[in-house]
């Protein structure tokens, strides 16, 4: 996961333009357009994540409507797809909606190359649960399909999403406090 950001990192780095390498010669200027490339790394990477979660909550939504299809099944666990449907699109929503991870020179909020490192880790960290919760859903699939025990599956899937929804909280937070 860690090659994933550093991935979409060095892509944005790559993509700079002539204009931009003569700029970035300029005294002064490098460190600013190293930060503008920070910052699209940083949209880039939350856009990803957000939207293979988003691709997720899709699967999640068919796997609501097949467990709809029996009345009985879908009244025993109305409860707790629901709840994981809401914190699901609440971790959506809170990683489109999070302030970027590196400030520019004017934003209220700024980050120092230092603590890029610990934001980094939460992006790796918010991978590694979009990674949990797309299996952990893929397991849900199944066990609707075969008639398994959803309520465990459904409950192993809302603790990770508590537990995402918790971390990034924390992300958010250090890019707070570190401004």
């Amino acid at each position: 996961m860690k090659k994933q950001v550093t991935d979409i990192y060095e892509r944005i780095q790559d993509n700079s333009t002539g204009l931009g390498n003569l700029l970035s010669k300029l005294p002064g200027l490098s460190g600013y357009m190293e930060r503008g490339r920070r910052r699209d790394a940083d949209q880039l990477l939350r856009e990803t994540i957000a939207a293979r979660l988003e691709r997720t909550r899709l699967q999640f939504s068919s796997v609501h409507q097949e467990l709809s299809r029996d009345i009985v099944r879908a009244m025993q666990y109305a409860e707790e797809l629901g709840r994981v449907d809401t914190r699901l699109m609440g971790l959506i929503g809170k990683i489109k909606d999070a302030p970027q991870g590196y400030g520019s020179f004017f934003d209220a909020i700024k980050v120092k190359e230092e603590d890029l490192a610990r934001i980094y880790m939460f992006d790796e960290n918010m991978l590694n649960y979009a990674d949990t919760i797309e299996v952990q859903t893929a397991a849900l699939e199944k066990a609707v399909r075969d008639h398994d025990d959803v309520s465990s599956v459904l409950r192993e899937l809302d603790t990770t999403l508590r537990e995402a929804n918790a971390a990034f909280g924390e992300r958010d937070e250090v890019i707070k406090g570190i401004g």
